[in-house]
C-alpha cells in the first residue's frame, strides 16, 4: 500500500507539475500573441479572461493536490529521516499556499479591478492607480505560480529520492 502511495503522489505532483509549467510557459503567452494577431478588438481581454479560468484551474488543482499528498506524506514517510520528512511536507505546504494565496487572494483582487474599471485593461491609463495596482497584482500572482511551482519541483524530487531509496532492496529481488 505504502509503494502504491508513493507512485499515486508522483504521478498526481508530475501532473500538477507539467500542467503549470506548460500553462505558464507555453498557453497564457501564446493565447495573448495569437488573439492580437487576429485584431479582435479586445483580444488582450479576451485572453485575460480566458487565461483567468485556465489559472484558476490550475491554482485549485494545485491546492487540492498539495494538501492530499501532505495527508498522504504524513502517514506514508513514518520511517523516513526527519529532515527528509520535514522538507517534503514544508515543499507541499509552500505549494499550497502559494496556489491559495495566488487563487483567493491575488485573483480575487484582480477580478474585482478588472470589473471596476469597467474597461478592458489596455485602455486603462497606465498611470491609473488601479492599473497600477492590477500590473502589481499580476507580478505577485506570476510570482506565487513560480514559487509554488519550485516547491512541487523540491517535493517531487524529495519524493522520488525517498521511493528510489525505499524501493531499492525490492528491486533486488529480481
Amino acid at each position: 500500500m505504502e509503494r502504491f502511495l508513493k507512485i499515486i503522489s508522483l504521478l498526481l505532483l508530475g501532473l500538477w507539475l507539467g500542467a503549470a509549467i506548460f500553462f505558464a510557459a507555453a498557453v497564457a503567452p501564446n493565447l495573448f500573441n495569437v488573439l492580437r494577431g487576429a485584431e479582435l478588438t479586445n483580444a488582450n481581454a479576451l485572453a485575460g479572461t480566458i487565461v483567468t479560468r485556465l489559472l484558476a484551474i490550475s491554482n485549485r488543482g494545485g491546492f487540492e493536490i498539495s494538501l492530499l499528498l501532505l495527508v498522504i506524506s504524513f502517514f506514508a514517510t513514518r520511517g523516513v529521516r526527519p529532515l527528509m520528512r520535514f522538507a517534503e511536507m514544508i515543499s507541499l505546504a509552500i505549494m499550497a499556499i502559494m496556489t491559495a494565496l495566488g487563487h483567493w487572494v491575488i485573483a480575487a483582487h484582480m477580478l474585482a479591478l478588472r470589473t471596476a474599471m469597467q474597461l478592458p485593461i489596455d485602455q486603462i491609463a497606465p498611470t491609473d492607480p488601479r492599473r497600477i495596482q492590477f500590473d502589481n497584482l499580476h507580478r505577485y500572482s506570476v510570482a506565487a505560480m513560480g514559487i509554488a511551482i519550485i516547491a512541487a519541483l523540491v517535493a517531487f524530487v524529495l519524493m522520488a529520492n525517498r521511493a528510489s531509496k525505499s524501493d531499492a532492496p525490492a528491486l533486488a529481488e529480481y
